[in-house]
């Protein structure tokens, strides 16, 4: 050991001797600079505006010490891990080529220094040199940390590892390249085009079965991308480790080999047998059950929230299959394709298998159109559906045997209801169930959906709701602008009900009973009166506990008003009117209020809301398009107000109503009147034998449409409300950042970014030329 570090000590000397190393370093220091100069003095003058002329203004809403350092594309350690690979071919590329250039490799060899002593020797002074850059890049992040008040540290414990490792692995790559030729440009160009191999090679051949696993692991692309965010892996640990114990081995074997005269196919043999070892070394290491974990973020953003693991632990031991089928005829191959595999189980399915590691992956490739389908037969006539197989296969570089033909896949699963699209089915026990992917740029389902199908399954029930019909009530079936298709049963949208394993139905009352099953029901804007039959049905249900969501609508009080007495509320009479300058009299604005916001106060925007609420920062408003007010009277339930037109200077119009004209006027005689605050949605809640049941009353039917995007947040919390918050499964962050403030003023970022970009790099120019200077004299 004592040879190595005398050789590595000797390399360092000579490193630093060297105009190379030094230009390296002032280059590195300068963009480190520019990258961190530019994000920092960007948010002091954000802060400092903001403070200035927004008197609402308290702090940023995110986390600074993750936008300053790992923020996407601006992100202090994202931008320079980039950029990275443009220094390290310049300072490698004579650690050996000169000295088989000087002839001193001849000394080297006579010497009775072995060649595993020069490697690591040579190696070692590299990595020496890599820390005087990371010391570099450590003036920087200790300002970083210092200009944000209560900054996170911990967010830059994963980058600065990865930094190290990809760094050491670049180094050991150009080394292997240096001992390949006497040119040293050569040499840095083969250490780019290394760097380039490695880091497409994760692109080739993943079509292919037999070489997907094997180019997926050598690609670097992405290694580091988690360490920025804070997430390190054994496996991506042991990647870069095993890259560099291979390359440093090449250099070993490489040297070794030019002192030898032996066949080829033994120092062949020497290379293949490295190149297995970490092969073998690589695949068990990255198996499910044999990666470790470490989210160094103070909020676990990298980790799955408490609420999914907790539900993942109710699976228990019993494994987990799932099952991708994915039509080669549907809108979505290009993302479920056998070349998208690896993307599929290491981004999607990796968190998820990370704490249960026996979830079975399985994949079925099939092609089918829906019955009365001539979309495709259209757009290419003559063929049939074979023939279109075959062909949309070969545009995408598929294989068409791999696919199953239509009556085969139709006898092994119905697809039929999943519209023969990309679908997940998900085994546990004698259990199963469907998870979506969804047409957006996200594609496959969100941590709240697959926590859905996993609590589905490992509780064997799901709440149902109906929705009732026959009175010419909203449509879940529908998808027209006043329909609620798009919150509901619609398949398509990610945050739909039947998306979050909540059953949807519909019900005629004048036909059919309420199943004791029920966990909700809904009457959505009838326009008719309902008969006695029905409304005594939903009197029943009431009685025993059942929870409801009633939505009428203005003109139609007379509709909703029966069913709504036995609660004690009432749509009053008219049209709210609010005259603003910029929308139609019947738009209204309504306030949310505290208690609209803790209807599910997991979700993030309601969250916020309620905390703007409760600091007096303002009122978050939504828009009601026709809509009455509200009027509760004592009836044994629990009334909170969840939207108010308090402050608002809204009226009550009970005449005709004309909107495409001139404003309304308030005409008393008529019967218009005013209130301080009206309502327009309402919670009643009481204890019925050992439930709590729970009903909402809106007055704006239009608010849960597909025109007004079902209410945001806000419908959403309707729903989870009223079936007792089971379901969405919310995963808001565990905590609030507290690192919301910058503490460094305008004045001082302009002068750190002279200091860092100019004073520094001349200081650090000034002490090469000295030092080289001194070193020619000698």
């Amino acid at each position: 050991m004592k040879l190595i570090y005398k050789i590595a000590k000797t390399e360092l000397r000579n490193l630093f001797y060297s105009p190379v190393a030094w230009f390296l370093a002032i280059a590195f220091l300068v963009q480190c600079a520019i990258y961190y100069t530019g994000i920092v003095g960007t948010l002091a003058k954000g802060q400092d505006w903001y403070l200035t002329n927004d008197p609402t203004f308290k702090e940023y809403p995110m986390s600074l010490t993750q936008t300053v350092f790992i923020g996407s594309f601006i992100g202090f350690f994202t931008v320079l891990m980039k950029n990275l690979y443009l220094f390290i071919p310049l300072l490698t590329m004579g650690m050996i080529s000169k000295e088989m250039n000087s002839g001193t490799v001849k000394l080297l060899y006579s010497s009775p220094v072995k060649v595993r002593q020069i490697v690591l020797g040579k190696y070692l002074s590299i990595l020496l040199y890599n820390i005087f850059l990371m010391l570099i890049m450590s003036v920087f992040v200790i300002d970083g940390l210092l200009s944000i008040k209560s900054p996170e540290v911990e967010v830059v414990i994963g980058p600065a590892i990865g930094f190290f490792l990809l760094i050491g692995a670049y180094t050991a790559i150009g080394m292997f390249m240096s001992s390949l030729t006497i040119y040293q440009i050569v040499s840095a160009l083969a250490t780019f085009l290394t760097f380039y191999v490695l880091s497409e090679i994760g692109k080739l051949w993943q079509q292919y079965d037999l070489v997907r696993d094997l180019t997926w692991f050598f690609s670097i692309r992405g290694r580091t991308e988690k360490m920025i965010r804070g997430l390190i892996t054994t496996r991506d640990v042991m990647y870069y480790l095993l890259i560099i114990f291979m390359f440093v081995s090449f250099t070993m074997l490489r040297i070794k080999g030019a002192r030898e005269s032996k066949p080829w196919f033994v120092k062949a043999t020497r290379y293949l047998s490295v190149f297995a070892a970490v092969l073998i070394i690589g695949y068990a290491t990255s198996r499910p059950g044999f990666i470790g974990y470490w989210d160094t973020t103070l909020l676990q953003t990298n980790t799955i929230h408490e609420k999914t693991q907790k539900i993942i632990e109710q699976l228990g031991d019993e494994p987990v299959e799932v099952t991708l089928y994915s039509n080669l005829l549907g809108d979505a191959i290009h993302r479920a394709a056998p070349k998208f595999r690896n993307e599929y189980v290491w981004d999607l399915w990796e968190k998820y298998i990370r704490f249960k590691p026996n979830i079975d992956l399985k994949y079925v490739y099939y092609y089918d159109i829906e019955d009365g389908d001539s979309t495709l037969y259209k757009r290419y006539p003559g063929k049939n559906i074979q023939q279109l197989a075959t062909m949309i296969a070969d545009i995408n570089d598929l294989n068409p045997s791999r696919f199953i033909p239509p009556g085969e896949i139709r006898k092994m699963i119905d697809l039929k209801p999943e519209g023969y699209g990309v679908v997940m089915h998900v085994k546990y026990k004698d259990r199963s169930a469907f998870l979506r992917t969804f047409p957006d740029t996200k594609f496959w389902p969100d941590e709240s959906n697959v926590g859905a199908v996993f609590k589905r399954l490992a509780e064997g029930s799901n709440p149902k709701a109906l929705f009732v019909t026959g009175d010419l009530e909203r449509s879940i079936y529908k998808l027209g602008e006043r329909e609620y298709a798009l919150h509901t049963s619609l398949k398509e949208m990610r945050a739909a009900l039947v998306n979050h394993s909540v059953d949807c139905d519909t019900i005629s009352l004048d036909r059919n009973d309420i199943a004791p099953d029920v966990d909700l029901l809904v009457l959505a804007d009838p326009k008719v009166k309902l008969s006695d039959v029905a409304r005594a049905k939903i009197r029943q249900f009431a009685d025993k506990g059942g929870n409801m969501l009633i939505i009428g609508e203005p003109g139609k009080q007379e509709v909703v008003n029966p069913v709504l007495q036995p609660f004690g509320v009432q749509l009053m009479n008219g049209t709210l009117v609010e005259i603003t300058k910029n929308e139609m009299p019947h738009m209204v604005y309504p306030g949310v209020t505290i208690a609209g916001t803790e209807l599910a106060i997991e979700d993030q925007m309601l969250r916020k809301y309620n905390r703007m609420l409760k600091a007096g920062l303002g009122i978050p408003r939504v828009l009601n398009e026709g809509v009455s007010g509200i009027a509760t009277s004592d009836s044994g339930f629990t009334v909170k107000h969840l939207l108010v037109t308090k402050n608002r200077n809204a009226w009550a119009k009970v005449g005709k109503l004309v909107t495409d004209s001139a404003d309304p006027v308030f005409v008393r005689e008529e019967g218009d009147y005013k209130l301080d605050s009206f309502s327009t949605a309402v919670s009643l809640s009481r204890q019925v034998g050992n439930k709590e049941q729970r009903i909402i009353v809106c007055s704006d039917a239009d608010f849960l449409s597909a025109i007004r995007l079902s209410g945001g947040n806000l419908g959403v919390a309707y729903y989870s409300w009223l079936i007792y918050n089971r379901y969405p499964i919310y995963t808001p962050p565990i905590g609030e950042p507290k690192d919301v403030l910058m503490t460094i003023s305008v004045a001082r970022a302009k002068i750190e970014k002279i200091v860092f970009i100019w004073v520094l790099p001349g200081l650090l120019l000034l002490l090469a030329t000295i030092l080289l200077i001194r070193r020619k004299r000698q």
